[in-house]
């Protein structure tokens, strides 16, 4: 018999997409019975309203999930490596939005639009891909399943909240100061962001790559189920609060139009086609700040090679980049599986 309400616990509660998290449970009526609000000793006490109610936050001790149904959240990886197997032996099962078992072959590695099914599969633990990882899924898994996909080469235009509240809280300062003709301070970023470009997100590998670039294109292979997938990435900060962006060209199998690509992404879920270069209508990152879609444009043929496309995607990285993905895994769970 289904429950009518589940107890949810969210982890990294008071940070960027903990609190998108709260937001949007209550948004979208998720069926609630308890929510438990877990954070550092930092936050320790703080109270976020959720349902006209305040809630205080804790710090997880020994027995912080008996009694849960699931958990969410978005900590650092050795936080969720520690406290996510925890949850699961108490009887929960989560969605964790950090990195930590996204290449776990036992994990589903879920976006709803893409491999739903997946979520069935679970054992525990189900995890939400990577910020910019999941709008380039949503855009590119129905060209592949359609006309199959050789290569993708990708570049991700990542805001300063994809750092944390830590990385907005910069970028703001730094441009208060430079107007101020005040020398900026850098301690989220390595380099000025502000009025700037950094091409480094995450630490460089031995190849030339950052881990960031890497955890894209291992993403999108486990996600589209295409494990020799050509796929490369270049991921660039920049000076925007919230919304990544990413310009995509893809070669395919089989020649597929512009024409036949932009009519085949306005049948996708939750996908918006801003298409109309005669209105110089396209996405951009502020449009998609605050909204639940994925926007996509600018979609054309690249004339340097026979089946070659280009594209741009942008999104709400906090949002279907991270919160809303785990709510609506959530909403799966609940519907079919729990």
């Amino acid at each position: 018999m289904k429950k009518e309400k589940y107890n949810v616990a969210i982890l990294g509660a008071t940070g960027v997409v903990g609190r998108e998290m709260i937001q949007i449970l209550e948004e979208r009526k998720f069926p609630v019975g308890e929510l438990r609000l877990f954070a550092t000793e930092k936050s320790a006490g703080e109270e976020i309203t959720f349902q006209g109610k305040k809630i205080k936050v804790r710090v997880v001790d020994d027995h912080a999930f008996e009694g849960v149904d699931l958990v969410m959240g978005d900590t650092p990886t050795a936080v969720s490596k520690d406290l996510i197997p925890k949850a699961v032996k108490q009887g929960a099962v989560a969605v964790d939005c950090s990195s930590a078992f996204r290449m776990d072959p036992d994990v589903p590695l879920v976006v709803p639009e893409v491999n739903p099914g997946a979520i069935g599969r679970h054992k525990g633990i189900i995890a939400g891909a990577n910020c910019s990882a999941i709008p380039i899924a949503v855009a590119v898994k129905p060209i592949h399943d359609k006309f199959g996909i050789k290569r993708l080469v990708i570049s991700t235009y990542q805001s300063a909240s994809g750092a944390g509240k830590g990385g907005t809280d910069e970028l703001a300062e730094q441009t208060l100061a430079l107007f101020a003709q005040k020398d900026p301070v850098m301690k989220v970023f390595p380099y000025r962001l502000a009025f700037n470009v950094i091409p480094q997100i995450d630490a460089f590998l031995p190849g030339g790559d950052t881990k960031e670039e890497v955890k894209i294109i291992e993403e999108l292979r486990k996600m589209i189920e295409a494990p020799n997938m050509g796929v490369t990435v270049t991921a660039v900060r920049v000076p925007v609060f919230v919304g990544h962006s990413a310009a995509v060209n893809i070669e395919t199998e089989k020649k597929a139009t512009a024409a036949e690509v932009r009519e085949l992404l306005k049948t996708v879920p939750n996908v918006v086609v801003k298409d109309d270069l005669s209105k110089k209508e396209y996405p951009l990152p502020i449009d998609a700040a605050g909204k639940d879609e994925v926007y996509i444009g600018r979609i054309r043929e690249d004339v340097s090679t026979p089946n070659g496309l280009n594209l741009w995607v942008a999104a709400d990285n906090l949002r279907k980049g991270a919160a809303l993905n785990a709510i609506q895994i959530a909403e799966i769970l609940i519907q079919k599986y729990l």
